[in-house]
């Protein structure tokens, strides 16, 4: 299946989507082949919600777990999707995250930040992480009752193909809100550079 559920009836909240222009195919596309050469049999990685990621709370305080009556807004993932291609020994996916955001008792009208993470990884013993990826989509709420669909597509999720190959069998797209790699990525900003300052008396140079 190329598109999996991730919750109940979205009923007609997203009556047209992105996600609705997806491949269902499991398996990845391939260039044209070499004469004589089989076709690729190559399966593409499902798509899972990690589990606890699923829903985000967003407080009146940041960085601390609201409570029920200080809740301004709840997003959910819904569903996602996923296509693959292979070329020359490297696997390309495009991943879709789909979900809602919702007005908690102390919402209202507002920009949402909802931070949102995806990670290949190749399950077993130990697990590896192949790649992960984060991204942070705004959502504008109108009102103090709203309900308002997001989607966020990455088209560019790439890597090489294990050896052998048939170990693409065990790697998986783990997707998921995370408000931790949110704080890490605005640490990472650089701060911007103060303006040098001219001496009390002097002019600027003019050229």
């Amino acid at each position: 299946m190329g598109l999996a559920s991730c919750g109940s009836g979205s009923s007609n909240l997203f009556s047209s989507s992105a996600l609705d222009l997806f491949s269902t195919s499991s398996k990845a596309s391939a260039d044209t082949q070499v004469a004589g050469e089989p076709a690729p049999d190559i399966e593409c990685p499902g798509v899972s919600v990690r589990t606890g990621a699923a829903t985000l709370m967003v407080g009146s305080k940041p960085g601390e777990e609201p409570s029920a009556l200080d809740l301004r807004y709840q997003a959910t993932i819904v569903r996602t999707a996923r296509e693959c291609h292979v070329n020359s020994g490297i696997m390309t996916m495009k991943v879709g995250v789909e979900g809602r955001v919702i007005t908690g008792p102390a919402g209202g009208a507002g920009t949402v930040d909802v931070p949102i993470r995806l990670a290949v990884v190749q399950e077993g013993v130990n697990p590896k992480t192949i790649l992960s990826r984060f991204a942070s989509v705004q959502v504008v709420v109108a009102g103090a009752v709203d309900r308002v669909p997001f989607v966020h597509v990455d088209p560019e999720i790439s890597f090489p193909l294990p050896q052998p190959v048939s170990n693409i069998d065990a790697y998986v797209v783990y997707v998921g809100f995370d408000p931790a790699g949110a704080q890490q990525e605005r640490r990472k900003k650089p701060a911007s550079k103060p303006k040098p300052r001219t001496a009390p008396g002097t002019n600027p140079r003019q050229s």
